[in-house]
């Protein structure tokens, strides 16, 4: 699996999924769940109001992950997790981890062959990019491992996407990938 890293906006990606920092009400918000739901239209707003009504009346918890179609976006579907937010006291590293190895299952169960992520927690939920990238990619890495071992890999993850919005978190997340 090859893993990118690059600036940008995650909402212009043609990877077949992006992954949305949602929050639990999965009904729009602000930074890269705003802009996800900006750029999909009110159509994706309408798919989260079902699965509210649906399987989700509670809210979608910390470190789960559900799909939606991506509607307007270039990408095929859209990857809903819900972050850990740290200055809530949410700050198990292994809900961090469940977001991301969450999101790439998803992404495998619909047939997908690439995904791009946002820097999960490291905006307003305060984490920090430096321990947001050592999770997400030991969560990228250890799910390599445990399905190379054999198999049918027609349905495998080829290529994951770190998109992020700023050079500053771009660096850090070069450096700890490079480490």
């Amino acid at each position: 699996m090859r893993i990118d890293i690059m600036q940008g906006d995650i909402t212009t990606r043609g990877t077949d999924a992006i992954v949305n920092a949602a929050n639990s009400s999965l009904l729009g918000g602000g930074g890269v769940d705003g802009a996800i739901h900006r750029a999909a239209g009110p159509e994706l707003l309408e798919a989260c109001r079902t699965l509210r009504r649906t399987e989700l009346p509670g809210g979608l918890p910390v470190g789960a992950a559900v799909a939606t179609p991506g509607f307007r976006l270039p990408a095929r579907w859209v990857i809903h997790t819900v972050g850990p937010n740290r200055r809530a006291g949410q700050r198990d590293p292994a809900l961090l981890a469940s977001c991301f190895r969450e999101s790439l299952l998803v992404a495998a169960g619909l047939g997908a062959r690439s995904v791009s992520f946002p820097a999960i927690s490291a905006g307003v939920y305060g984490w920090d990019a430096r321990q947001v990238a050592e999770v997400a990619f030991d969560a990228v890495r250890s799910l390599t491992s445990s399905s190379s071992g054999g198999g049918d890999s027609g349905g495998a993850l080829e290529v994951v996407e770190f998109v992020l919005f700023s050079d500053e978190t771009t660096a850090v997340f070069r450096a700890v990938f490079d480490a």
